[in-house]
């Protein structure tokens, strides 16, 4: 079976598994299988597949077809075009993250005191905290995560590009984690934001892949911007900014919690879709 006749028959398959964009799926899982750059199966269409090359891309298209993520199966994704890995230990970082990010170190990079310095609230794989470090070279990075599963993958993906050095990693809940006297120039993160009621009703993909604990923002899904709003102001520097992405419907709500507790709203950036996503504030 050449490599288009595998690609037209997964996507069918994956189709009727109800995956979204089926044909580019079978083309990243067959990539990763056939260890190439996607497009360069365009460049291959006549190929014949090798018998144990076709039986290890079924097993792969089947666990797709069963709604394992693609990222979970290929055991990494691209954010902010560093390579991730992930596990079902941590949040499959998605697109309007990178855009977060992206705000974070532009921030950073504008400060003049060196080093500069920044939490990751929930950081999960450790993608935020790393891409800051990543794209700042004089970043200073405190990644923090009530789970001590996540913290290792986090670890992995620092060590993997080189910026294990300029992070530091504490486990807990919340801010209370870290130590009282540490200041921050930016306190950044992708807190839980997913009503606890709404969780069973999420694609497939995320609410049985994905860490629960990654998701639940309790009731309403603001429970962690109540305690960000009443706690990330002790560990601000005087000219810091708290940067923090929310789900959708969520921005009046957020705003309304920090203007409670005295934060000035400097700006509500919308993500790519256009919808409004990220909550920039400061004291």
């Amino acid at each position: 079976m050449t490599v288009l006749e595998v690609i037209q028959r997964s996507t069918e398959f994956l189709a009727g598994k109800g995956v979204d964009s089926p044909r580019l799926q079978a083309e990243l899982l067959l990539a990763h299988c056939l260890q190439l750059p996607r497009m360069h199966l365009y460049l291959k269409f006549d190929r014949v597949l090798a018998p144990a090359e076709l039986d290890g891309f079924r097993e792969l298209v089947k666990r797709r077809g069963r709604r394992e993520p693609l990222q979970h199966i290929v055991g990494s994704t691209s954010f902010c075009g560093l390579e991730i890995s992930v596990n079902p230990q941590v949040l499959i970082p998605r697109p309007e993250t990178e855009l977060l990010a992206e705000l974070g170190w532009q921030f950073l990079n504008g400060l003049t005191p060196v080093p500069v310095t920044a939490v990751d609230f929930g950081t999960g794989s450790g993608c935020i905290a790393i891409a800051l470090a990543a794209k700042c070279s004089s970043a200073q990075v405190a990644a923090l995560d009530i789970s001590p599963e996540a913290l290792v993958v986090a670890k992995q993906n620092a060590l993997r590009h080189g910026v294990a050095e300029r992070l530091q990693f504490y486990q807990g809940d919340g801010l209370d984690a870290l130590p009282r006297e540490i200041r921050f120039h930016l306190v950044i993160g992708n807190p839980p934001y997913i009503p606890s009621a709404e969780i069973d009703h999420l694609q497939t993909e995320v609410r049985e892949h994905d860490p629960r604990g990654a998701l639940d923002g309790g009731p309403d899904g603001l429970a962690y911007y109540r305690r960000l709003a009443l706690e990330a102001g002790a560990f601000l520097e005087p000219n810091g900014k708290v940067m923090l992405e929310f789900g959708d419907g969520q921005a009046q709500p957020v705003c309304d919690l920090f203007e409670a507790q005295k934060w000035i709203v400097e700006q509500v950036v919308e993500d790519y879709t256009p919808r409004e996503r990220i909550l920039i504030a400061r004291r």
